[in-house]
């Protein structure tokens, strides 16, 4: 497939998105099952959300089995990378260092969270260049 850039899924299309990362291949009813647990969505607006989604290229449909199973086109990491970079983009003008900073200030990080992050900015800064 060429590196053209995704759709961005609607918050609707996300939550769907989130139940088949979670459970893997599903089929409609499958995905309602998951979503259910949260709020009530019902059948026939998962199956067109799905329909939209696979027309827009989010899921791939497997047709061979009478239900059909949907399965997303893109994983979960590669998914939120996309979007964070679009965001990155379009709202910091492409700065990391300002979407990170609103983002630890926006929401009270744990200690676990923070020693994640240093973690990976370690690993990050031993990986530049001298």
């Amino acid at each position: 497939m060429p590196k053209s850039k995704a759709p961005k899924p609607s918050a609707g299309e996300l939550e769907i998105l989130r139940a088949l990362w979670q459970s893997g291949p599903s089929t409609v009813r499958q995905v309602q099952d998951v979503l259910c647990r949260t709020r009530k969505m019902g059948y026939t607006t998962i199956l067109k959300l799905l329909q939209i989604m696979t027309g827009k290229g989010l899921v791939v449909r497997d047709e061979s089995q009478r239900s059909h199973v949907y399965r997303p086109r893109l994983s979960e990491e590669q998914t939120q990378r996309q979007l964070v970079s679009d965001l990155m983009s379009k709202a910091f003008g492409g700065s990391a260092e300002k979407l990170v900073m609103q983002a630890l200030s926006a929401k009270k990080v744990s200690a676990d969270e923070l020693a994640e992050i240093r973690k990976l900015l370690d690993e990050l800064s031993s990986n530049l260049p001298d």
